[in-house]
């Protein structure tokens, strides 16, 4: 598959530092990256005393390597609602840094609260007549449906993504793993923590088909900043991935009873 030239670029930069930037004994290997060209950086800032710190600059494209180091939560939060590349960056290769962070932790965190707010969502959707939510029993085997649908719909979300992120987006080997693709997904579907919003106000169920798109839009970048892959090739990605999700989830909801046990 063709790249671009300014994929070629980056990942020459990576394939370089890879191969003797940071890497000997004396030197402490790079963990942060730029989040305008996404070269390695050793460092992000210079503190002198508490409260008096200098941005560094990226040696590459002489611009300030991460500007957010600075910037209040709320303006990275509007970043990435305006779904700004940059701010993704600063938050995966910046923000959620390996060497500081417990990861695994982060992941089994991440996945309880996607799969409760999943959970919601399809029970907000669900259309159960007044007869029907009035029997324990029938209620019962409709939240056992529910979970049906959440895991296996879920299941086969992250198949599909994993696999399209394997075959269909450009990136060297070893720049991301399946736990990198794992957490760009998860905590680029923040948006779905409007679901909560339902919980107290009156919405119709179209608000759940709008906040999935602003998911699908959020999941595009992500897979963007991660793969540094073409934006249309990761849109493709994320469409495809959502829309099995949704027919395995509907398919397992609107199966007869007995048959989902």
């Amino acid at each position: 598959m063709p790249i671009s030239s300014n994929q070629a670029i980056i990942f020459f930069g990576l394939y370089v530092f890879q191969q003797g930037g940071g890497t000997t004994s004396e030197a402490q290997p790079a963990s942060f990256r730029c989040v305008q060209c996404v070269i390695p950086i050793k460092t992000l800032y210079i503190q002198y005393s508490p409260g008096n710190i200098r941005l560094m600059k990226c040696g590459n494209c002489k611009a300030v390597a991460d500007e957010y180091i600075e910037c209040e939560i709320m303006i990275l939060i509007i970043d990435l609602i305006l779904h700004k590349p940059k701010a993704y960056r600063h938050l995966f290769y910046n923000m959620f840094s390996k060497e500081t962070l417990n990861l695994e932790g982060l992941l089994w965190k991440l996945i309880l609260g996607f799969l409760i707010l999943d959970a919601y969502g399809i029970l907000v959707l669900s259309t159960y007549d007044k007869e029907s939510s009035a029997n324990v029993t029938s209620l019962l085997w409709g939240f056992r449906k529910m979970f049906a649908g959440v895991l296996f719909g879920n299941l086969a979300f992250l198949c599909v993504m994993f696999l399209g992120t394997r075959k269909f987006l450009n990136s060297p080997k070893g720049l991301y793993g399946y736990k990198d693709i794992l957490l760009g997904v998860l905590v680029s579907s923040y948006f779905k923590i409007f679901l909560v919003a339902t919980m107290v106000w009156e919405f119709p169920s179209s608000v759940i088909f709008i906040i999935d798109l602003f998911v699908i839009s959020s999941n595009t970048v992500a897979l963007e900043v991660i793969t540094y892959s073409a934006m249309i090739r990761c849109l493709a990605v994320c469409i495809m991935a959502h829309s099995v999700k949704f027919l395995v989830s509907q398919g397992l909801s609107n199966y007869p009873l007995k048959l989902v046990i």
